[in-house]
Protein backbone atom coordinates (compact mmCIF):
# COMPACT_ATOMS: atom_id res chain seq x y z
CA UNK A 1 0.00 0.00 0.00
CA UNK A 2 1.27 3.75 -0.84
CA UNK A 3 2.57 5.06 2.10
CA UNK A 4 0.81 8.63 1.14
CA UNK A 5 -2.40 8.33 -1.11
CA UNK A 6 -1.80 11.45 -3.89
CA UNK A 7 -5.10 10.72 -5.80
CA UNK A 8 -8.69 8.93 -4.68
CA UNK A 9 -11.55 8.60 -7.88
CA UNK A 10 -15.00 8.56 -6.78
CA UNK A 11 -17.34 6.75 -8.40
CA UNK A 12 -20.83 6.04 -7.27
CA UNK A 13 -23.18 2.69 -8.65
CA UNK A 14 -26.91 2.83 -8.21
CA UNK A 15 -29.74 1.05 -9.78
CA UNK A 16 -28.96 -2.19 -10.00
CA UNK A 17 -25.13 -2.71 -10.06
CA UNK A 18 -24.80 -4.51 -13.63
CA UNK A 19 -27.72 -2.95 -15.16
CA UNK A 20 -27.46 0.48 -13.30
CA UNK A 21 -25.66 3.83 -13.59
CA UNK A 22 -21.84 4.97 -12.56
CA UNK A 23 -21.01 8.57 -11.80
CA UNK A 24 -17.93 9.61 -10.54
CA UNK A 25 -17.73 12.64 -8.47
CA UNK A 26 -16.26 14.99 -10.53
CA UNK A 27 -19.19 13.92 -13.48
CA UNK A 28 -16.18 12.99 -15.76
CA UNK A 29 -17.46 9.76 -15.88
CA UNK A 30 -21.31 9.39 -16.44
CA UNK A 31 -22.41 5.91 -18.11
CA UNK A 32 -25.40 3.66 -17.98
CA UNK A 33 -24.48 0.18 -17.56
CA UNK A 34 -25.78 -3.37 -19.21
CA UNK A 35 -24.69 -6.91 -18.86
CA UNK A 36 -23.78 -8.02 -22.17
CA UNK A 37 -25.49 -10.40 -23.87
CA UNK A 38 -22.90 -13.17 -23.72
CA UNK A 39 -24.24 -13.24 -20.30
CA UNK A 40 -27.92 -12.94 -20.45
CA UNK A 41 -28.24 -9.09 -20.53
CA UNK A 42 -29.32 -6.30 -23.32
CA UNK A 43 -25.85 -5.32 -23.62
CA UNK A 44 -27.32 -1.29 -24.37
CA UNK A 45 -24.45 0.25 -22.07
CA UNK A 46 -21.11 -0.51 -20.70
CA UNK A 47 -20.19 -3.00 -17.91
CA UNK A 48 -17.56 -3.28 -15.48
CA UNK A 49 -15.34 -5.40 -17.44
CA UNK A 50 -15.19 -2.74 -20.30
CA UNK A 51 -14.11 -0.06 -17.73
CA UNK A 52 -11.83 -2.45 -15.97
CA UNK A 53 -10.30 -2.80 -19.74
CA UNK A 54 -10.07 0.93 -20.29
CA UNK A 55 -8.17 1.81 -17.02
CA UNK A 56 -5.63 -1.62 -17.25
CA UNK A 57 -4.83 -0.67 -20.57
CA UNK A 58 -4.28 3.23 -19.81
CA UNK A 59 -2.33 2.19 -16.49
CA UNK A 60 -0.34 -0.10 -18.52
CA UNK A 61 0.28 1.88 -21.28
CA UNK A 62 1.66 4.85 -19.28
CA UNK A 63 3.92 2.63 -17.18
CA UNK A 64 5.08 0.99 -20.02
CA UNK A 65 6.12 4.29 -22.03
CA UNK A 66 7.44 5.60 -18.49
CA UNK A 67 9.92 2.57 -19.27
CA UNK A 68 11.39 3.33 -22.29
CA UNK A 69 11.15 6.63 -21.19
CA UNK A 70 13.92 5.97 -18.44
CA UNK A 71 16.05 4.05 -21.06
CA UNK A 72 15.80 7.12 -23.35
CA UNK A 73 13.60 5.08 -26.02
CA UNK A 74 10.16 6.76 -26.98
CA UNK A 75 7.53 4.31 -27.24
CA UNK A 76 6.08 6.18 -31.19
CA UNK A 77 2.72 4.61 -32.45
CA UNK A 78 2.76 2.05 -29.32
CA UNK A 79 -0.66 0.87 -27.97
CA UNK A 80 -1.80 -1.30 -25.65
CA UNK A 81 -5.10 -3.31 -25.54
CA UNK A 82 -6.46 -4.88 -22.74
CA UNK A 83 -8.78 -8.06 -23.10
CA UNK A 84 -10.72 -8.64 -19.79
CA UNK A 85 -12.61 -11.77 -19.75
CA UNK A 86 -15.33 -12.71 -17.07
CA UNK A 87 -16.34 -16.41 -16.25
CA UNK A 88 -17.19 -19.33 -13.94
CA UNK A 89 -14.37 -19.83 -11.31
CA UNK A 90 -15.68 -22.81 -8.76
CA UNK A 91 -18.51 -21.11 -7.35
CA UNK A 92 -18.10 -17.62 -8.35
CA UNK A 93 -16.88 -15.77 -11.37
CA UNK A 94 -13.61 -15.09 -12.33
CA UNK A 95 -11.20 -12.63 -14.16
CA UNK A 96 -8.57 -12.93 -16.65
CA UNK A 97 -6.63 -10.65 -18.70
CA UNK A 98 -4.71 -10.70 -21.40
CA UNK A 99 -2.86 -7.33 -22.78
CA UNK A 100 -1.72 -6.88 -26.22
CA UNK A 101 1.70 -4.54 -26.38
CA UNK A 102 1.83 -3.46 -29.58
CA UNK A 103 5.29 -1.08 -30.60
CA UNK A 104 5.27 -0.82 -34.29
CA UNK A 105 9.04 -0.48 -35.52
CA UNK A 106 10.40 -1.97 -33.04
CA UNK A 107 12.19 -5.16 -32.08
CA UNK A 108 10.07 -7.75 -30.23
CA UNK A 109 12.06 -8.49 -27.83
CA UNK A 110 13.01 -5.57 -26.77
CA UNK A 111 9.17 -4.69 -26.37
CA UNK A 112 8.89 -7.59 -24.25
CA UNK A 113 11.80 -6.32 -21.98
CA UNK A 114 9.68 -3.20 -21.64
CA UNK A 115 6.57 -4.70 -20.99
CA UNK A 116 8.05 -7.08 -18.43
CA UNK A 117 9.25 -4.26 -16.53
CA UNK A 118 5.84 -2.58 -16.47
CA UNK A 119 4.25 -5.74 -15.80
CA UNK A 120 6.00 -5.15 -12.63
CA UNK A 121 5.48 -1.46 -11.39
CA UNK A 122 2.05 -1.27 -12.94
CA UNK A 123 -0.47 -0.14 -10.63
CA UNK A 124 -3.22 -2.89 -11.83
CA UNK A 125 -0.66 -5.09 -12.87
CA UNK A 126 0.71 -4.97 -9.19
CA UNK A 127 -2.75 -5.34 -7.64
CA UNK A 128 -3.97 -8.38 -9.66
CA UNK A 129 -0.83 -10.68 -9.66
CA UNK A 130 -1.78 -13.47 -7.49
CA UNK A 131 -5.20 -12.93 -8.00
CA UNK A 132 -6.28 -13.39 -12.12
CA UNK A 133 -4.15 -14.58 -14.99
CA UNK A 134 -2.59 -11.73 -17.04
CA UNK A 135 -1.21 -12.54 -20.29
CA UNK A 136 1.75 -10.26 -21.87
CA UNK A 137 0.94 -10.49 -25.46
CA UNK A 138 3.50 -8.34 -27.79
CA UNK A 139 2.68 -8.64 -31.55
Amino acid sequence: MPNTVLYTAEAVSTGDGRNGHVISSDNGLDLDLAVPPELGGTGDGTNPEQLFAAGYAACFHSELRAVAGRQHTPLRDSTVTAQVGIGPDGEAMGLVVTLVINVPGMEREKVREFAEAAHQTCPYSRATRGNISVELRVL
